[in-house]
């Protein structure tokens, strides 16, 4: 079988840890074939180096204008040059021009900017960097940005969020194309976990966020971390915080945008995630140590949030060669 044709369009201040991870993680692929899965070659405006966004250069191996389909897959990556590749009519046609020509078609980061610019995202739901998301939406209104996921598919065309989440993606084309075993391989040769699934949250308490300006709510979202598995209604929490559950929830709603319940819920999957991604316990020990008291409610949390079960998210985050209970 002919090896899958790849091009990644690098321009301007394209971000070099987004292209490498797609590069490395197909040539990591072809490494384990008979023949080469993928023939890869990065493409730029009139095939020039272009200076990324960590200050490296970046020599291209095509020019943008001589690149000619059929692919099998056109990227688009990210990176501070965004801006004006979005707005250059070059990039953006021959972007449009060689998706016509894809198979399939895909961002990463703030790639999604370029394929929003063509037109590719119109009526689509998509992701990008969580902090370009409402930018993004506000810009082109066409298109339906979730900040959420690590990933989107819709129909032939992939969004993903910031930087290493090109790796999630490509994997997951891995994946697609040649199953789970070659992905696990790439996943191991990587030193990574396995794929994330696409629909896992950008964002996660194990991720360090600023803290809440108001002291009270500060306080309390700590008391919350450190007694996951003791009674966090929002009775017992405003008795502990000295106010009625009425103000609790109005500051929540103020400094986080959720009620406490909602906040309590979100902590507890995130621990639990955390917990079945680094150890081995048991489903039900995880449910206990986080609050939920039964498996059954931890596996309803983790489908509100994650929309998967936890069984699979384990099978998704552990490294290959660390053996699961439960």
């Amino acid at each position: 079988m002919e090896p899958r044709r790849v091009v990644i369009v690098a321009y301007e201040a394209a971000e070099l840890l987004e292209i490498a991870s797609i590069t490395s993680t197909l040539e990591s692929a072809n490494w384990h074939g008979a023949q080469p899965y993928y023939e890869h070659r990065v493409a730029t405006p009139g095939g020039h180096p272009v200076t990324t966004a960590s200050a490296l250069t970046l020599n291209a191996q095509l020019a943008l204008e001589r690149v000619t389909g059929p692919l099998d897959t056109l990227m688009v990556a990210g990176g501070i040059g965004h801006e004006d590749a979005a707005a250059n009519p070059l990039i953006v046609g021959h972007i449009r021009r060689l998706a016509r020509e894809s198979r399939r078609v895909a961002s990463v980061c703030t790639g999604a900017y370029v394929l929003a610019a063509a037109g590719l995202l119109d009526g689509r739901r998509c992701t990008t960097h969580w902090h370009q998301a409402q930018v993004l939406a506000s810009r082109f209104p066409d298109v339906t940005v979730d900040p959420d996921p690590i990933f989107i598919r819709d129909g032939n065309v992939a969004t993903s969020a910031g930087i290493t989440a090109a790796l999630d993606l490509t994997l997951a084309f891995v994946e697609e194309d040649n199953g789970t075993e070659l992905a696990r391989t790439v996943a191991r040769n990587l030193v990574t976990y396995l794929q994330r699934p696409g629909n896992q949250a950008q964002m996660s308490i194990f991720v360090d966020a600023p803290s809440p300006a108001n002291s009270l709510v500060r306080r309390t979202i700590e008391h919350i971390g450190a007694h996951l598995r003791d009674d966090l209604s929002t009775a017992v929490l405003a008795a502990a915080a000295g106010v009625s559950e009425r103000h609790l929830t109005r500051l929540f709603l103020k400094h986080l945008g959720q009620t406490p319940g909602r906040y309590v819920r979100q902590a507890r999957t995130e621990a639990a995630a955390h917990l079945l991604a680094s150890t081995s316990l048991p489903m039900a020990a995880v449910a206990v140590r986080c609050g939920f008291g039964t498996a059954e409610t931890l596996r309803q949390a983790f489908l509100d949030r994650y929309g998967i079960p936890p069984s699979r998210y384990r099978l998704t985050q552990v490294p290959v060669g660390m053996s699961v209970s439960g």
